[in-house]
């Protein structure tokens, strides 16, 4: 039997799914943002230098801005340069995060439990897979898409506040010196940074249920480290790099591939090489969070466009994966191409390339570099 309709239509969605043009742009703002007040600062103090007269004629209302100003570039180097090491502790303390929170609480069951209700044929999680995408689409829902981006905004915002000092209301009297510690910053880009890798695999996880993967079998664990990657990945050379990875796995999973030397010990590694290049994205392009008085909207801002488009690389890599198990006959060289032709939202120096296929190999897991063809 061949594909429904609906089916076919939700193929050819996926086939050319680009992201949200809102959500690219608002991240794309948030960094130009970020960018233009770092510069800020350091301007103000080279206008006023060569200017005596002009410093001579400032108002007690510029004068105002101007500290805003010279808070703003200090406050935003001081952030810089305290950014976590992540190779270290805090990274260790982002993994523990990723371990803990990111999917207790998934079940199965309650998977399978709202399909009878609804009168479909499903005895167990893996008969969510036969079902027609239709009947899969009434019953998951569409509460992750904001749900979780909601939660991951509010600790965005909680960042902004502890990173920009709460300079809102002192920049006018303290300035400078009312910026927070360097602990302080180390502790609040940690702190996001784990919150929001739990979020992400966690709502990732989810995703999988809702089409009938369990998201603790090793294999599955895996997938969605590579789903979080793509979610994640701004430059055109990182996203090129992350999809290959699911595609690859996709093509994998469907095949049956034998997963024999797949054990906690290689998705623990695996999983710790995500959680740093995930942390190191998450912070460097949230430097905005650093920028006084309008940190805390960046802040959540960021967060939110992060989680939604971890949510919409998990909603699309789910769907064609679903597809092509049901309907190998969809899989054909052109849509094996189906990451080709991706622009990405930032400059290619500033984000880095991961593969977590190459991080499995050198793990010691499968080695999946070899092209599969989807």
């Amino acid at each position: 039997m061949g594909p429904s309709e609906y089916e076919l239509e939700a193929w050819e969605a996926v086939q050319r799914f680009k992201g949200r043009p809102l959500s690219q742009g608002m991240r794309w703002a948030g960094d130009k943002a970020a960018d233009g007040f770092a510069a800020l600062g350091d301007n103000a103090d080279k206008f006023l230098e060569s200017h005596p007269k002009a410093e001579l004629a400032v108002s007690r209302g510029k004068e105002v801005a101007t500290k805003g100003a010279k808070a703003i570039g200090t406050g935003f180097r001081k952030a810089a340069s305290a950014l976590p090491d992540w190779s270290g502790e805090a990274i260790e303390a982002t993994k523990r995060s990723l371990t803990r929170i990111s999917r207790a609480g998934l079940s199965p069951r309650r998977v399978v439990g709202r399909h009878k209700k609804r009168g479909h044929e499903v005895s167990r999680l893996a008969d969510v897979r036969r079902l027609d995408l239709e009947q899969i689409d009434e019953v998951r829902g569409r509460g992750a898409s904001w749900y979780y981006p909601a939660l991951a905004a509010l600790s965005g915002a909680g960042a902004g506040f502890v990173i920009s000092g709460s300079e809102l209301a002192v920049i006018p009297s303290a300035g400078v010196a009312a910026a927070p510690s360097g602990g302080a910053i180390v502790g609040a880009f940690a702190g996001d940074a784990a919150i929001v890798l739990g979020l992400s695999s966690r709502v990732v996880g989810q995703v999988a249920l809702n089409y009938g993967y369990d998201p603790e079998d090793p294999a599955e664990k895996l997938f969605i480290l590579s789903v979080v990657n793509a979610g994640t990945a701004m430059s055109a050379t990182a996203k090129t790099a992350a999809m290959a990875d699911v595609s690859r796995l996709t093509q994998a999973l469907v095949r049956g591939k034998t997963w024999a030397v797949l054990n906690e010990s290689v998705i623990s590694k695996v999983s710790q090489q995500v959680a740093k290049v995930f942390s190191f994205r998450l912070t460097k392009k949230g430097l905005g969070k650093a920028i006084p008085a309008i940190g805390i909207v960046v802040g959540g801002a960021f967060n939110w466009t992060t989680l939604e488009s971890i949510v919409d690389a998990a909603d699309v890599a789910y769907r064609r994966r679903l597809l092509i198990e049901k309907y190998p006959q969809l899989q054909t060289e052109d849509s094996s191409a189906w990451f080709s032709d991706i622009e990405g939202d930032v400059a290619e120096d500033a984000d880095q390339a991961f593969s977590v296929i190459d991080e499995l190999a050198d793990a010691g897991g499968p080695d999946l570099r070899e092209p599969q063809g989807g």
